[in-house]
C-alpha cells in the first residue's frame, strides 16, 4: 500500500451549533483531491479534533469519506485512542466502513513503557488487515516512540510506515536506519518535511495542505528530482506559512484560513477555543497578495 507523498491531516467541518456539518464535509473532500492534490486524507486524527468525536461520528466520517473519494486518494482512519480496547473497535469499525488504512497515535496520557507502546500497538494490529501507519507525537501524548520501537513494530506485516512528529533527526535517522527499505516514514511536521526528505523520509502528513498543496507537491518532487535549491526555495517560501498556521492550536488557524480560502468549515469544539481577531490577523497577513 502506497499513501502516496502528500497526505492531509483533514480538518472536521461544523457547523454553527458545533455539529458535523455532512453537506461541507463532502465539499472538502473533493476540494482537497482536486485542488490541493491529496494523495490520501487521514479523516479524525488530531486536525480533525478526534477527541471530541464521538464514535458513531467517527464511523460515519469514514464511511462518508470513503463514499466520495471513490478511489481516487486512500483514506486514512485515526482510530487509536489511549485504551487499547476501544482503540481495536474502532479500527474494526474503519475497516468494515472500508477505509485503506490506519492511523494509529500513541497512547495519551498513560505514559506507557516501550515494552507498552509495543503491546498496544501489536494488539490493534493482530486484529486487522489494513496497514498501519504509526503515529509519535509526544508534545501532545507524554510520551516517546523510540527508535527502536518503531523498528520492532516494523516487523509486524501491516505496519509499513510511520508518522513521525518528535522533530528530533537523530531519533529519525536512527528509525531508517533499522527499518526495511519499503518502510515509510513520513514528516508529521509540516516545517520539518524539506529535513526529513532529506535523511531518507518518504512524505509528509500535512496540515498546511489544506490551503498549499500544490506547492507541497511542487517542493517534494523537486527535491524527490534532485533539484535541490529549487526545492529549499519552497521550503523557505512554505515556512512563513506554516509558522502562521500553528500559532495557536492546531486545528483552529487552518480552519480559518480554508474561510479565507472559500471553504468555510466552521470554528471549533471545546476545550479548543476560536481564533481571536488578532490570531486572525496573523493568518490574513500570510495570504494578502
Amino acid at each position: 500500500m502506497d499513501f502516496g507523498r502528500v497526505i492531509t491531516a483533514m480538518v472536521t467541518p461544523f457547523d454553527d451549533n458545533l455539529q458535523i456539518d455532512w453537506a461541507k464535509t463532502e465539499e472538502l473532500i473533493e476540494y482537497l483531491i482536486v485542488e490541493q492534490q491529496s494523495d490520501s486524507l487521514v479523516i479524525t486524527g488530531t486536525t480533525g479534533e478526534a477527541s471530541t468525536l464521538t464514535d458513531d461520528e467517527k464511523i460515519k466520517l469514514y464511511k462518508v469519506a470513503v463514499k466520495l473519494a471513490n478511489g481516487r486518494c486512500k483514506i486514512i482512519a485515526g482510530s487509536a485512542t489511549n485504551d487499547t480496547a476501544h482503540s481495536i473497535h474502532l479500527t474494526m469499525a474503519a475497516e468494515k466502513a472500508g477505509v485503506d488504512g490506519i492511523l494509529l497515535v500513541a497512547p495519551y496520557y498513560n505514559r506507557p513503557s516501550q515494552e507498552g507502546l509495543y503491546l498496544h500497538f501489536k494488539a490493534i494490529a493482530d486484529r486487522t488487515s489494513l496497514p498501519i501507519m504509526l503515529y509519535n507525537v509526544p508534545k501532545r501524548t507524554g510520551v516517546t516512540i523510540s527508535a527502536e520501537t518503531t523498528i520492532r513494530l516494523s516487523q509486524l506485516p501491516n505496519v509499513i510506515a510511520t508518522k513521525e512528529a518528535s522533530g528530533d533527526l537523530e531519533l529519525i535517522t536512527n528509525i531508517l536506519r533499522g527499518v526495511s527499505a519499503d518502510f515509510r516514514l513520513y514528516s508529521g511536521d509540516d516545517e520539518m518535511t524539506l529535513p526529513i526528505l532529506s535523511v531518507g523520509g518518504y512524505g509528509v502528513v500535512s496540515v498546511i495542505s489544506h490551503v498549499v498543496g500544490k506547492q507541497l507537491h511542487k517542493m517534494v518532487n523537486a527535491f524527490l528530482e534532485g533539484r535541490v535549491q529549487e526545492a529549499a526555495h519552497y521550503h523557505q517560501q512554505l515556512l512563513p506559512i506554516t509558522k502562521g498556521l500553528f500559532i495557536c492550536s492546531n486545528p483552529v488557524p487552518v480552519k480559518y484560513a480554508l474561510q479565507l480560502h472559500g471553504m468555510h468549515v466552521g470554528s471549533v469544539r471545546l476545550p479548543l477555543a476560536p481564533i481571536t481577531e488578532e490570531e486572525k490577523n496573523v493568518v490574513n497577513s500570510l495570504f494578502q497578495g
